[in-house]
């Protein structure tokens, strides 16, 4: 359809000139104003949508520093509103633009509406690429939507700022966490509200939560592919709307009713001293290859926006090393400013605590090379006045061989730590050749941190987290089964390293049950007690299973969403998890922010830290090299730490012995007779042979049974 058709569709010409900055819809009782960055089109509209999706269009005459701008009166705050550009159509040269697009503005602050999977989303004829289609897609994308600026009463809360020392992590998803909660009322259910309901936030303040990871909750929509099996894209890492949050988890609307909504529940986890931090996907858009569909930023800034191979092939072909058909070039001006406003507004509207990034290694290249030292984002960011005060996690790797950076980050970024994942699975399962690997991932992956000057604190330690295995699955299927995924399995990893236990699936033996819920509470345990940060996957704490599902991503049902009926919860697992946070949380010995230095902390003491062998002595190089050995110990000297106080004062506490025994078989352990420390009891333990409370003496001897955690503390005064 071509713009003089328009015209007579009801565009009209009186449009105020406007202002170019800031970018997006701006509302103000007596206009908004529209503003849109495509540097390379020749026109452009913005187009409101009534009640009954009734179009109107309105052309934008000015175009200035790369934006094209307008202001509109009388546009009332939940107005749903789009952008048409108009420009060349030369795809061999990155030019794609398309005026029967309807475009996602990318500075929307709210979205309605989803994507329907319909030929009249793409720029092009399908079957011819290179013939640009006439198609209007207006009737088959979300919309924008005008918002106001709210006075949203924060009261009187500060951000708690919390030492990463400090912090457990608990990774959700917010439908999931709800969809079925019997203690959550239904309407709210899979919902902002429903997951800062008292229901949940009181339950991660009984486990020991202390802050929230939210799995995507910018607004995404599904891949077209996934929609055509009849699912939906569940995990949200297909964001297409970078400032708005996801309009499909608010309970009281989607247009601009969700903004409050994710700002009460963001206040009601700040009340309760849990953070919140978001993982976000700034790395890809939905928009998929160079023959995805065109839903923003192809029909805005194409060329500028993605990476590219080189194109002087005569070809226009997509960079991607995410494994979603694009790369977002966060060198380009545009996308580098798009990122960091988006940043920031999460910040200072929503006060948000910190920010998981998606695949960073993809963000941070320089001439296709991985730059986590001067690339400009994260240059930017450790510049930024407002994002150099957040938490700030990397997942440091793509989908690329070369993308691949734990250890590399640069402070003050934390990484998730893929190493103590792989190991601690394989020592739990039997697999490891000794223990030297596993008691370098326990201490806090100095090998990885140490060298550069960074704490422990710099891993953030997990055992499974949103893509595959959950922690039961883990311990009961060998192979991932996905049939249910529509890709006949073929999606997902194959490198699980997991241990069914001798049946696959589940079973009613209770001997198997039995294994496999105390290997479940070792992983936990052993998680919970690490050096680093620990990262919790929702539900695992309580064994939930998605079927030995490995890549739940488009599964939006009981596959992913927590059971939380007591019928088969593993509440045992629970108690085990609570209780291993209760004790970091209460011992600084068990989360000190200095590296162990395995030497006294005071002339004539005993070490900070020391490896024991199951005989009581220390152990020795040919015993850090002995294949077979399955017992780990260490002793965490508390009297006095290494760490000191806030106030630099110097600190006490109970010393500590921690048994990670995976050996399938009892095995009788010595405690050593030493000057310090006379006695102890079983401060936690999966060895039904040694419950919690089981008094022991330096100089004695302690039966471990099978595949278990045991944990020692002091007595005072003994």
């Amino acid at each position: 359809m071509s713009p003089g058709v328009w015209s007579q569709l009801g565009e009209r010409a009186a449009v105020w000139p406007g202002r170019q900055d800031p970018l997006g819809a701006t509302w103000s009782p007596e206009s908004t104003n529209f503003a849109v960055h495509a540097p390379r089109g020749t026109a452009a509209w913005v187009c409101l949508f009534d009640d009954h999706g009734t179009e109107t269009r309105h052309r934008l005459s000015e175009h200035t520093l790369s934006v094209w701008h307008g202001a509109i009166p009388g546009v009332a705050p939940g107005t749903r509103y789009g952008f048409r550009v108009d420009g060349p159509w030369e795809p061999d040269k990155g030019l794609r633009f398309n005026p029967d697009k309807l475009l996602l503005d990318p500075f929307a602050r709210a979205v309605s509406g989803r994507l329907v999977a319909d030929p009249a989303i793409y720029g092009y004829v399908h079957g011819a690429p290179d013939e640009r289609s006439d198609a209007d897609s207006a009737p088959y994308v979300p919309l924008g939507v005008v918002t106001a600026a709210d006075d949203f009463d924060w009261g009187d809360q500060v951000p708690t700022k919390q030492r990463w020392r400090d912090t457990v992590i608990y990774e959700l998803h917010v439908k999931g966490m709800t969809a079925l909660h019997d203690r959550v009322p239904e309407h709210l259910r899979g919902t902002y509200a429903g997951l800062g309901s008292p229901a949940v936030v009181d339950y991660l303040c009984d486990l020991g939560v202390s802050a929230v990871e939210l799995l995507p909750v910018q607004q995404s929509v599904s891949e077209t592919g996934v929609l055509e099996r009849g699912l939906q894209n569940y995990w949200g890492y297909n964001t297409i709307g970078f400032f708005a949050p996801h309009g499909a988890y608010s309970a009281a609307g989607d247009r601009g009713q969700q903004v409050t909504e994710f700002k009460q529940m963001v206040k009601a986890f700040h009340a309760a001293k849990i953070e919140v931090y978001l993982d976000v996907v700034y790395n890809h858009t939905a928009e998929a290859g160079p023959l995805g569909p065109t839903l923003s930023f192809r029909g805005l800034d194409d060329l500028g926006f993605y990476s590219r191979v080189a194109l002087d092939k005569g070809t226009d072909d997509y960079w991607d090393v995410t494994g979603c058909g694009n790369t977002v070039d966060a060198g380009d001006p545009f996308a580098l400013r798009l990122i960091l406003d988006s940043l920031r507004h999460w910040v200072t509207e929503y006060h948000v605590d910190g920010f998981r990034f998606d695949l960073l290694s993809a963000l941070t290249r320089v001439n296709h090379a991985v730059d986590m030292r001067t690339h400009p984002l994260l240059t930017a960011i450790g510049q930024d006045p407002v994002l150099r005060q957040v938490k700030l996690i990397a997942e440091p790797w793509d989908a690329s061989m070369d993308g691949y950076a734990v250890g590399n980050c640069p402070p003050p970024w934390v990484e998730w730590n893929d190493q103590y994942r792989d190991e601690l699975r394989d020592f739990w399962r039997g697999h490891t050749d000794g223990i030297r690997t596993v008691a370098t991932r326990v201490a806090g992956s100095s090998d990885l941190y140490a060298d550069d000057g960074r704490s422990p604190y710099a891993s953030v330690n997990f055992v499974t987290a949103h893509d595959g295995f959950t922690v039961r699955d883990l311990v009961t299927y060998d192979g991932k089964h996905n049939e249910a995924n529509g890709e006949d399995n073929r999606d997902g990893t194959d490198n699980n390293r997991s241990c069914n236990h001798g049946v696959e699936g589940e079973t009613d033996d209770p001997a198997i049950r039995a294994a496999r819920r105390r290997a479940a509470a070792n992983l936990m345990a052993s998680l919970c007690l690490s050096n680093g940060v620990p990262m919790i996957t929702a539900g695992d704490e309580r064994g939930r299973t998605q079927r030995g599902n490995n890549n739940a991503y488009c599964q939006d049902n009981e596959i992913s969403w927590i059971d939380w009926s007591a019928e088969d919860a593993w509440l045992d697992v629970y108690d085990v998890t609570r209780a291993a946070l209760r004790l970091r949380r209460e011992h600084p010995a068990l989360r000190q922010r200095h590296w162990f230095e395995g030497r006294p902390t005071m002339k004539g003491g005993p070490k900070d830290l020391a490896w024991l062998h199951p005989s009581g002595r220390e152990l020795t190089g040919d015993d850090w090299h002995d294949p077979s050995l399955r017992t780990l110990s260490m002793f965490v000297l508390g009297r006095p730490l290494r760490s000191p106080g806030p106030r630099g004062e110097q600190q006490t506490d109970a010393s500590f012995v921690l048994w990670f025994h995976s050996g399938a078989d009892p095995v009788e352990v010595l405690l050593p007779e030493n000057p310090w420390v006379r006695a102890g009891e079983v401060a936690l333990s999966t060895d039904p042979g040694l419950p919690v409370g089981t008094r022991v003496e330096a100089g004695g001897s302690m039966r471990l049974g099978g595949e278990c955690v045991v944990v020692l503390r002091e007595l005072y005064g003994d």
